[in-house]
């Protein structure tokens, strides 16, 4: 006959004791009053996320907006600059056939 694990045995026996007396505890009125209190925090905690996330969506909109204004203004004075270029080219080019 083979040597039966005590020590595991134990260990089960143990579980299944505390894992009963666990469910009783869960069961409670106080752990219903715990469950809802701690489900009211999440729910709040969820709202709060969803104003922030909703402040950071507009504020990145108006970001975004800024950015493409700020480009196009680059875009719009790099092009007076390559004007400006061309027609001193144009001007230094007429001067020295001129001369």
């Amino acid at each position: 006959m083979s040597r039966l694990p005590w020590g595991k045995l134990g260990l089960f026996a143990g579980g299944v004791l505390f894992g009963t007396a666990g469910i009783k505890i869960l069961s409670s009125q106080d752990a219903k009053k715990c469950y809802t209190n701690a489900t009211a925090a999440v729910l709040r905690a969820k709202d709060s996320v969803m104003e922030t996330v909703t402040t950071v969506r507009e504020n990145c909109d108006d970001i975004l907006s800024d950015a493409k204004e700020i480009n196009a203004e680059r875009a719009a004075a790099d092009a007076e600059a390559v004007i400006a270029d061309s027609s001193d080219i144009a001007d230094e080019s007429a001067e020295t056939v001129g001369e």
